[in-house]
């Protein structure tokens, strides 16, 4: 009998889940690499905006505060409106990158340079002009190029104002190669964290492939091969967890297997002879078979019941044992030497010659009920089987410890490793009844509730079986 190792399990995606959503389609590598590329082209971005954006400040404040200064300064000449009639160019006034207009109020403008597109001044210089204000500041268009135009008022004289526009086509090739400069190593960044994401997730999920390929290996050929285990991180834990796993499985396998292969055993012998007997039943009936004298025929009939007996107790014990869990435990508090007075019942009306001398304290504990008191029967069946037919069997129930003493010929040193080990059966057990699982099964009671059995000598020379089950002397405990 084999244990599937891996079955095809159908995975019900939570509502409203986007079951054809992109990062379902792709592989664990490729969203590596995408989420890295995406987040370092992000913090590239945020840099190249934050450094333009800083650089194009720092340019535009320190165009302007040359620009105010150059005009403050050029506006204390005393002599700028004798310039009217003279041709002087801006360079007299060591402005040779500006271009300079000197603006009245009546809006008579003295332009001082040369270029062939007039500067159009507004309501801002004019405000400057009048006294309104005390300086303008502004960007504005001339003939299709931009310039950075302030306005101050002259010094000394009323109603007049110096303007000095200053192009910003030197600012602006300069943030457009720094743009490009930008761009350009933003582009590339992005690129080599795109290679990198791509690295990083092929070498850091070469683990987690690997047990991908163990893992389907074993599915496939179901050899539960452990698998290696590289360095000490969270895939090598989850090797080692599986690893774990695969250890139980093919323990659970081995156990399957020893318990088919041991219950055929134990199925074979009382069903030949059941089949024998029934075979000898069906010849007497017939028309030629022998006859047969009641007394005969009753003692075979008998040995028949015996033997169906003996097969539903053997099923009863394969059906307890196959499972290591009840199907559905009821745990409760239980007064244990109630549940030994029910098993002792039970027990006598099987074995009238023997005599039970018992001696029980009050010993409460949280289980099963019916699982106890079938581990309880065992033990005293065990000993009951064993003793002579006027023998007695002490049965004593203290502090959660009950020993069970019989006057059989006892348990040989080198077998007691083995009485509790499923089908086994001593040497001088194989020709009386019993499938030598009723130890086993009190084993496992015992192991369900936290307890222990033990086999000893008794006083007599028997053989002593102790069950030690954890608990309290009061309910309230």
């Amino acid at each position: 009998m084999s244990t599937p190792v891996a079955d095809k399990v159908d995975v019900e995606v939570e509502a409203g889940a986007d079951r054809d959503g992109w990062h379902y389609r792709r592989s664990l590598a490729s969203r590596v690499t995408l989420l890295t590329t995406m987040a370092v082209g992000f913090a590239v971005l945020l840099v190249s905006v934050g450094a333009y954006v800083t650089v194009r400040k720092q340019l535009q404040d320190s165009l302007d505060d040359q620009l105010v200064e150059r005009a403050e300064s050029a506006a204390q000449y005393d002599f700028l409106e004798q310039l009217a009639d003279i041709d002087v160019p801006a360079e007299a006034l060591g402005a040779a990158d500006v271009r300079i207009v000197l603006l009245r109020a009546d809006t008579f403008a003295v332009v001082l340079d040369d270029e062939p597109s007039p500067l159009r001044l507004g309501e801002p210089e004019l405000a400057v002009a009048r006294g309104d204000a005390s300086q303008s500041l502004r960007t504005a268009s001339f003939g299709g190029d931009k310039y950075r135009v302030v306005a101050v008022p002259t010094e000394g004289r009323e109603g007049s104002a110096l303007v000095m526009a200053q192009s910003l086509d030197e600012r602006d090739r300069l943030l457009s190669r720094l743009g490009f400069v930008t761009l350009l190593f933003g582009g590339l960044g992005v690129l080599v964290a795109g290679i990198a994401g791509w690295a990083v997730a092929r070498n850091g999920l070469r683990p987690v492939r690997n047990l991908t390929s163990a893992v389907e290996g074993i599915a496939r050929t179901e050899q539960l091969r452990p698998i290696p285990i590289e360095g000490d991180d969270e895939v090598a834990r989850l090797s080692g967890a599986f690893n774990q796993m695969l250890v139980a499985l093919d323990a659970s396998r081995e156990r399957q297997r020893r318990l088919v292969a041991d219950a055929g055993h134990e199925l074979r012998t009382p069903l030949t002879s059941l089949r024998t007997n029934i075979d000898l039943l069906t010849q007497i009936h017939s028309d030629d078979g022998p006859a047969l004298d009641p007394q005969a025929r009753g003692e075979l009939l008998g040995d028949i019941r015996a033997q169906i007996d003996e097969l539903t107790t053997l099923i009863g014990d394969l059906t307890e044992l196959s499972r290591a869990e009840p199907l559905s435990p009821v745990v409760e508090t239980i007064e244990l030497s109630e549940v030994l007075d029910h098993a002792l019942a039970r027990v006598r009306r099987r074995a009238p010659g023997v005599t039970f001398d018992v001696e029980a304290s009050t010993w409460w504990l949280v289980g099963e009920s019916a699982a106890l008191e079938r581990a309880i029967t065992n033990v005293l069946d065990n000993a009951a089987k064993w003793s002579p037919t006027d023998g007695t069997v002490d049965v004593r129930l203290a502090d959660g410890v009950l020993t069970v003493d019989d006057e059989g010929p006892g348990i040989k040193e080198e077998d007691r490793p083995h009485v509790f080990e499923r089908f086994w059966r001593a040497a001088e057990s194989r020709t009386m009844p019993g499938s030598g699982l009723g130890l086993s099964i009190v084993a496992q009671v015992a192991e369900r509730h936290s307890g222990q059995v033990e086999v000893d000598t008794s006083p007599s020379g028997g053989t002593r079986l102790i069950l030690t089950l954890p608990g309290h002397g009061t309910p309230d405990a």
